[in-house]
């Protein structure tokens, strides 16, 4: 057992506290990772307020990156001392896992989000002796040591600043992959983002990569569409002034969007970027609202070939796409630090407060 320190959520709507809680060994497919750094995520926040139904107390975290300390299977490809990024687990057999497709894996909800334990029931945390949730994401890295699984880990190299890839991990995979990954948005198309927090700033920076001839970014602060011109949306919209329908079709001639991407998780905003769609558009939908929420839609308006998508994490392979995004931010291509806000684990309350707010767009937790 290791004593670590953690931050503990105790009940829904309760506020993070750090507190000591010791992890359980490593077994054969688990890792021990000193964390360095790890992001501060909207799945995060769900599950403190209630909306996900994780085991509370529990641990939360689920973009790690850190340094492996102990593993468990010694006679696999991990080492003492390399530096690791953290993301979603899978069971590596299922026929999505199979396809390259792990977050669709069958046991993808289980394992990563409502069980909090082993797949054998066993806990991997304790608090004063008794088992509390863990293992999220199969990391559960809000604490200065994780408990991680094989299949979350993804090595990089040495001198990585794990500090700014933290968020590698969910939101930024999930934005990226999106675009490059699903949309998959055709040379002179054009491709609406309807959100410019951090997942949806990301695909503004993955839309920036490929030959696009208009990126439009749609949120209600100023500011992040400032930020969303920067990172290279041709185009910016405010929400709350004029109709946003009739300035999609303003700055698109008439043609309606080829390509949107909902960020949001408010309904209304879907049922705005379905209708804004042309011929043959698509809109892919990342936003998670609170199970049982509904949308409308025109069911007629989607027979011109419109497409509908829900997406997980950029329906990305952690152990590929990762290593792309590291090596696409060492070249300037992936600017994270112009996102990225960093919290000591002391301040994780606030960090979760600010992101509410919309003061900061990622915050980072930083483990001194």
């Amino acid at each position: 057992m290791t004593a670590v320190s953690a931050a503990v959520v105790d009940n829904p709507g309760a506020p993070f506290v750090v507190r000591e809680v010791t992890l359980a060994d490593p077994q054969p497919g688990e890792v021990l990772v000193r964390m360095v750094a790890t992001g501060l995520c909207h799945t995060d926040l769900g599950v403190q307020a209630g909306g996900i139904p994780f085991p509370l107390p529990g641990v939360l975290g689920h973009e790690g990156a850190g340094v492996l300390e102990e593993v468990g299977d010694p006679g696999g490809a991990l080492r003492v001392g390399q530096k690791v990024l953290l993301s979603f687990t899978s069971c590596g057999d299922c026929g999505g896992c199979r396809g390259g497709h792990p977050a669709y894996c069958d046991s993808w909800v289980p394992r990563n989000l409502i069980a909090g334990r082993r797949d054998d029931g066993s806990p991997t945390i304790h608090q004063d002796g008794a088992a509390i949730g863990g293992r999220f994401f199969g990391q559960s890295s809000f604490a200065t040591h994780a408990l991680a699984d094989v299949r979350s880990v993804v090595p990089v190299a040495d001198d990585a600043p794990l500090e700014l890839l933290a968020p590698l991990g969910c939101g930024v995979q999930t934005g990226f992959g999106t675009v490059w990954r699903i949309l998959a948005p055709a040379p002179g198309s054009t491709l609406a983002v309807f959100g410019a927090g951090a997942v949806g700033l990301s695909a503004v920076m993955a839309a920036n990569l490929l030959p696009l001839r208009r990126v439009i970014a749609i949120d209600l602060s100023a500011e992040r569409l400032e930020l969303a011109r920067e990172l290279g949306a041709t185009h910016a919209i405010d929400a709350t002034t004029g109709d946003l329908e009739e300035q999609l079709t303003a700055i698109t001639e008439g043609r309606r969007l080829d390509n949107a991407l909902e960020t949001t998780a408010s309904p209304q905003v879907l049922e705005a970027a379905i209708r804004s769609l042309g011929t043959g558009g698509s809109c892919a939908v990342i936003g998670a609202p609170p199970m049982g929420t509904a949308a409308s839609f025109d069911v007629q308006g989607l027979l011109v070939g419109k497409r509908i998508i829900g997406v997980t994490l950029g329906d990305g392979d952690p152990q590929t796409l990762l290593p792309q995004l590291v090596d696409l931010h060492r070249r300037g291509k992936l600017p994270l630090e112009r996102i990225i806000r960093h919290y000591p684990l002391a301040e994780i309350d606030a960090a979760a407060h600010d992101m509410h707010s919309g003061r900061t767009i990622k915050p980072v937790i930083t483990f001194g």
